[in-house]
């Protein structure tokens, strides 16, 4: 595990990973909005069924995305817990001002 977030490397490296593609990242957009329907997603992405499913998929397997099941149709949203987990390892991260480092390094000194 990272020193700065409790959630552990492979699982954050699935979830940037994800979030890497440019499809997915307006599937996202389109989730801020709330719950829609796959039918919605495939209409406004201009995407094939298959196309789709396989970036919803990613998203799904990343932890990023949930789907629910009404008859025959599927609706996605955000999981919102996984992506404040991501923003607040962000924020951890997030160089300090000025940019200058806490400890010096051995080799440049």
């Amino acid at each position: 595990m990272s020193p700065t977030t409790s959630l552990p490397r492979p699982r954050l490296a699935r979830a940037f990973q994800a979030l890497s593609d440019e499809t997915r990242l307006r599937i996202v957009e389109m989730l801020v909005g709330g719950e829609r329907c796959v039918c919605e997603l495939q209409a406004a992405l201009g995407a094939y069924q298959s196309r789709l499913s396989f970036h919803l998929k990613k998203l799904k397997d990343a932890g990023l995305v949930r789907d629910r099941k009404e008859g025959r149709w599927v609706y996605y949203s955000l999981d919102a817990e996984a992506l404040e987990e991501l923003s607040t390892h962000l924020q951890a991260v997030r160089p300090s001002e000025g940019g200058s480092r806490d400890t010096p390094s051995s080799c440049c000194g």
